[in-house]
């Protein structure tokens, strides 16, 4: 973990070193100033770690009770999944009282909550890349490729958001034979397109009953896989895998 350990200061470079740490880039040393420091726990590559949201609440611009709430999260889903936050920093100076977390929502979301609100971090090695030029989803662990299907898309009214996202939940669907296949995963990621669907517009990567529709534009916002690929998919992929959506 001492690999992944990068000192980010308070104030204003503070939140743009944060925001190239969210971004997944990096800023020059000399731009560092003297401040709080922070342990990175994920590069949202070969190592990323992720934990429950055990007490729901805001999530907050800077490590302070203080600071100003830039988002909300909950302890479950909208289909009663337990819900999780990507853990990518915990604050050094107060013995890691705060997180630095990826949760759930439109756009990149990024911010700090307490600790205690989460419980204790669990890793993957894994990593989803969504390639929509492509049509293609790549599953890697340790940074080698385990797995590659075909993907069907959103349409160009509704096109899947890009950026940084993760697996947020597992869903064993009870029909199988309906639009979202045999198994579905909800990712963190938001349609801005569908925000007035229920749940708020969650995009999902699932299984379809239209196979021959797939590679194609021809989704909501969420991407789809012939069912023989999401099933194995989904003994590769576990929550909290982080998903590139390029």
């Amino acid at each position: 973990m001492s690999g992944f350990v990068d000192r980010l200061r308070a104030g204003r470079t503070s939140r743009l070193l944060l925001v190239a740490l969210a971004l997944g880039g990096t800023l020059p040393t000399a731009a560092l100033a003297q401040g709080p420091t922070m342990e990175r726990l994920s590069d949202e590559r070969s190592s990323t770690a992720w934990a429950y949201v055990e007490t729901p609440g805001p999530v907050r611009a800077e490590p302070s009770l203080l600071a100003r709430a830039v988002g909300r999260v909950s302890s479950h889903t909208f289909t009663g999944s337990s819900d999780i936050v990507l853990v990518l920093g915990r604050s050094t100076e107060d013995a890691g009282a705060w997180s630095f977390v990826r949760y759930p929502g439109l756009g990149a979301r990024t911010g700090w909550m307490p600790t205690a609100a989460l419980s204790e971090v669990q890793t993957v090695s894994t990593r989803l890349v969504i390639d929509r030029r492509a049509r293609r989803v790549r599953l890697y662990r340790g940074g080698s490729p385990i797995f590659s299907a075909r993907v069907g898309i959103g349409a160009r009214g509704s096109p899947t958001p890009g950026g940084a996202s993760y697996v947020r939940e597992r869903i064993v669907l009870r029909r199988r034979g309906g639009i979202y296949g045999v198994l579905a995963f909800g990712i963190s990621a938001y349609s801005r397109q569908r925000t007035d669907w229920p749940g708020g517009g969650q995009v999902g990567i699932h299984g379809t009953n239209q196979p021959e529709l797939i590679p194609g534009r021809i989704s909501n916002g969420c991407v789809r896989l012939r069912n023989a690929d999401i099933r194995r998919l989904g003994r590769l992929m576990p929550v909290g895998t982080p998903i590139s959506i390029e």
